[in-house]
């Protein structure tokens, strides 16, 4: 369980709209996951992170749920780029040190 929090306690956290929440459920830009062990609905640090960038970009920029749901795509995409260039980075230094020996 550890990484996931309710719904309801994200909320609470973050301080959220709950009406927020619930549109970007209903247009499928967060998705809780349901989780056996426990009764509730629940978000990933990944999804609460996501949660929280949305409530600035809505309050603070004024942002509407189309450009909420683009942003928050190309910014997975980007996280997703940042890990790949990561892992060429890593396996160049694998490739390097082996040049050295």
């Amino acid at each position: 369980m550890e990484g996931w929090v309710e719904i309801n306690e994200a909320i609470e956290i973050l301080e959220i709209p709950l009406e927020l929440v619930r549109k970007l459920e209903e247009e499928e830009i967060i998705c809780p996951a349901c989780i056996e062990e426990k009764p509730g609905r629940f978000l990933t640090a990944e999804a609460l992170e996501e949660l929280r960038v949305a409530k600035v970009l809505m309050e603070d920029l004024g942002v509407n749920i189309e450009g909420i749901d683009i942003i928050l795509r190309l910014r997975r995409q980007i996280i997703q780029m940042q890990e790949m260039f990561q892992r060429v980075l890593e396996d160049l230094r694998e490739f390097t040190r082996g040049l050295d020996r």
